[in-house]
């Protein structure tokens, strides 16, 4: 803290000290904090100014400005002009502080200082134009101290470090983003959080970091250059000749703007393109050019490139939407929002600069949108007034282009007070578009595939009914996390005759398109085969010689069961695959099933094994692929027991039981591979909702047919599907009993999500839906139990066939 005692003028620290004398931070020098309000008084005089300038703080506040900073004077930095005089900080400073300047400045000056040398000194300036009474932020510091020894140091940042004595800092800093108009909303959070936590204001030595403006080490001083021209501008008028020194001037002033145009086109291409996701990258091109560029940046795109679609075709006319996507600006947070808000999505008329830079591919300059042109541009925005954002201000629009289609455009537009975009800012613009429609289209293109491979995964993964025939069903699907988000895992359940349900998960190996569509052929090969009723060995036999026709690229693990719920079993086989879980209904406990593994899909040549399972109402199975129980360093044994003990858990819902699996083994670290979890609970179906009998090979028994559904439908109160059900089991009888040859004719019924009803016969040819003439006397049975059945179906057994249907239950 300052005190009003101390009045003497505090001695000059020594090298490596700070401004209290003790040793500073390496990097760090202490800075002189001065504010000015509106009426030109000193507000704040910090003890770095104490030392810098030689007047103590008491001295100091509440009086004129420009009577304590020496801004009279020769210009900063020109000691030939004047090498005994006073030279004061610049017409920049003096300009602000008479409230001329509404930009940040900085200089060097050399001042002669109360009580000790002249000192050489580094200033800033910001113009606080937010509300309030502060008018102007100057920072400065002595620069005989911040000479780089080694000539790495480039550039020099204000920060902030600890202990300020700056009554209403925290509001201050709390309105910084408001009140430095040239920073970004980033910027300014940084400076921020700082003087909340630190204090007060010291240099940082950075390579890398720049803030809006920041004095040069390597190039000629602003100042200096200006000064050089003025002696040559009197020169010329007196009639006498130019130094060579100062007719270089020019040279010097375009090589330094070349210079720092390559060096801020440098540091954008750095700052984009860290990323390939789309949205991640439009923030950072818009953020890369303010405020260094640019105060305001909007970003539009075409419709196409935002919706992940192909690559956008032909010349955007009248019609062409496009997106906004992106709005950076240093006005007051909220300004643009309702204005022009992100996501609104637009054309733009011919009239428009807008139109020509889309249209023609190349950049748009208009030094100053006039009044007119502002009331054009904003005609097109609805019951907004755009003008008072945009009138007065430079604008610039470059097209952001890959392989010669133009992508989108970027609005940039300059605040009035900074100078206008020029031909080289044109050129620059043109660059830094370039690139940025390159890094876009880069993202654009991996967003583009993405999204077909995701299209591909979701189009592949089944939707399975979270209720099938004696059983309840959950799944999970997760995509990979670093090897792509497309991979070969899938599952599905396969509604089987008799009630029956399979089940399969299976895990093509490897990743990308070609896996995923390896997965896709597997899994159309087992609905198919599963639909044929192929017992789990044979089935998986062959699935394995159908990959071996398909090529010998890809291997593939599977566990395929079928669930009897009248029976209460489970018939499994296993191809290569993690074993599946069984939780029991009746003491809660899981166990891995021990199932022959057998080899993957694909190596061919090796023979599978089945094995029945007896299950009781309740009994969960929990199947899934490697990828969840499987983690890199690990062994498979760790992961398999914490899905034991998962699986085991109680839960609610069969949803929530899924999501405490993939928490309990998602949440390890290390998970690369994608996911396919399936569950089902295996609620079985009671004795007394199936009835069977079976019937003689004699036409008249399907008399009998129609009397036992009809008797049977009255004691399950379900009286009222006694008419169409009898139909349609007399039509199936009596076309079993005609083609049968030997073994009696079986009947079941079976009560459950639905009435059905199966008929067995020992002939192995199955039935077709045919298209019967007037005259025919054959042919409409089916056509009845198509047109009067909820489904139906055959398929063959052991013995013969099977032919079913399902009607709906009435509701309860």
């Amino acid at each position: 803290m300052d005190r009003g005692s101390e009045r003497e003028t505090p001695p000059r620290p020594e090298a490596g000290q700070d401004a209290t004398g003790e040793p500073a931070e390496p990097g760090r020098v202490p800075l002189a904090v001065v504010v000015v309000d509106r009426d030109g008084l000193v507000s704040h005089w910090s003890r770095g100014a104490r030392r810098l300038f030689g007047v103590p703080k008491e001295e100091a506040i509440g009086r004129t400005a420009l009577d304590l900073l020496p801004v009279s004077g020769a210009l900063a930095g020109d000691r030939d002009a004047a090498p005994h005089a006073d030279d004061g900080l610049g017409p920049d400073l003096e300009s602000s502080l008479d409230g001329g300047l509404s930009y940040p400045a900085a200089g060097r000056a050399r001042l002669a200082v109360p009580g000790r040398e002249r000192a050489d000194v580094l200033w800033w300036a910001y113009p606080l134009v937010g509300p309030g009474p502060e008018r102007l932020l100057v920072l400065a510091a002595d620069a005989d101290g911040l000479r780089p020894g080694d000539g790495t140091i480039e550039r020099i940042a204000p920060g902030f470090a600890l202990h300020t004595d700056f009554p209403g800092a925290e509001d201050l800093a709390r309105r910084l983003p408001e009140i430095l108009p040239s920073m970004s909303v980033g910027e300014s959070a940084r400076i921020v959080g700082q003087i909340l936590e630190l204090g007060y204001p010291v240099l940082e030595f950075s390579q890398n970091e720049r803030v809006p403006v920041t004095p040069d080490w390597g190039v000629a001083r602003r100042a200096e250059r200006k000064a050089r021209r003025e002696r040559a501008a009197r020169a010329r008028a007196a009639g006498e000749p130019v130094p060579r020194e100062l007719g270089e001037d020019a040279e010097d002033l375009e090589y330094a703007a070349v210079r720092e145009r390559l060096e801020f086109l440098n540091e954008v291409s750095g700052r984009i393109g860290t990323s390939l996701d789309l949205s991640r990258t439009i923030v950072e091109v818009s953020r890369a050019v303010v405020p260094r560029f640019t105060d305001v940046a909007g970003t539009y795109l075409r419709e196409q490139v935002v919706a992940g679609e192909g690559f956008p075709e032909g010349v955007p006319d009248t019609t062409t939407l496009w997106h906004r996507v992106a709005v950076e600006h240093t006005d007051e947070p909220g300004r643009w929002d309702d204005v022009v808000p992100v996501g609104e999505a637009m054309p733009f008329p011919a009239h428009t600069p807008f139109f020509q830079c889309m249209t023609s591919g190349e950049p748009v300059l208009v030094p100053r949108i006039s009044e007119e042109m502002g009331h054009a541009i904003a005609a097109q925005f609805e019951k907004r007034d755009i003008r008072p954002l945009i009138t007065g201000r430079s604008m610039l629009v470059v097209p952001l282009k890959a392989r010669n289609v133009v992508l989108g455009f970027m609005i940039l537009l300059r605040h009035p007070e900074r100078p206008v975009f020029n031909d080289m800012d044109r050129v620059t613009g043109a660059e830094l578009a370039a690139r940025a429609g390159l890094v876009l289209d880069n993202a654009r293109m991996y967003t583009f595939q993405e999204n077909v491979a995701e299209t591909l995964q979701d189009s592949m993964l089944p939707h399975i009914p979270p209720r099938m025939a004696g059983c309840d069903i959950a799944t999970r699907y997760l995509p990979g996390t670093l090897l792509g988000r497309v991979g070969g895992d899938w599952f599905d359940a396969v509604k089987l005759h008799g009630g029956r349900t399979a089940f399969v998960v299976g895990d093509v190996m490897g990743h990308g398109l070609n896996s995923a569509a390896m997965m896709g052929q597997l899994r159309t090969a087992v609905q198919t085969m599963a639909g044929l009723d192929l017992p789990p060995a044979q089935l998986l036999r062959n699935l394995d010689d159908l990959a071996q026709r398909l090529g010998d690229t890809y291997l593939a693990t599977c566990l395929y069961a079928v669930y009897d719920p009248i029976a209460s079993e489970l018939h499994l086989a296993n191809a290569g695959h993690i074993p599946p879980v069984l939780v029991r209904a009746g003491d809660g406990r899981s166990e891995l099933l021990d199932l022959p593994t057998g080899a993957p899909i694909g190596v061919g040549g090796v023979p599978f094994e089945a094995v029945r399972v007896r299950v009781e109402p309740g009994d969960r199975l929990v199947m899934c692929t490697d990828g969840l129980v499987e983690v890199r360093g690990e062994d498979i044994g760790v992961g398999l027991a914490t899905l034991c003990e998962s699986a085991a858990h109680p839960a609610a819902s069969m949803d929530d039981a899924c999501d405490t699996i993939i928490r309990s083994l998602n949440t390890r670290g290390g998970r690369k591979d994608d996911v396919a979890l399936l569950m089902a609970r295996l609620n079985g179906i009671a004795p007394d909702d199936v009835a069977e009998w079976r019937l003689a090979l004699d036409p008249a028994e399907a008399g009998r047919a129609r009397a036992v559904v009809r008797e049977q439908l009255h004691d399950w109160g379900l009286a009222g599907l006694a008419a169409p059900a009898e139909l349609l089991v007399s039509e199936l009888v009596t076309n079993a009993v005609r083609h049968s040859h030997a073994r009696p004719v079986a009947l079941r019924l079976v009560r459950g999500d639905t009435l059905l009803c199966e008929v067995e016969d020992d002939d192995h040819e199955l039935p077709t839906l045919l298209s019967a003439r007037p005259l025919d006397d054959r042919g409409r049975g089916l056509r009845v139990v198509s047109t009067l059945a909820r489904e139906w179906g055959t398929s063959r057994t052991g013995t013969g066939k099977t032919v079913w249907f399902e009607l709906t239950l009435p509701r309860r």
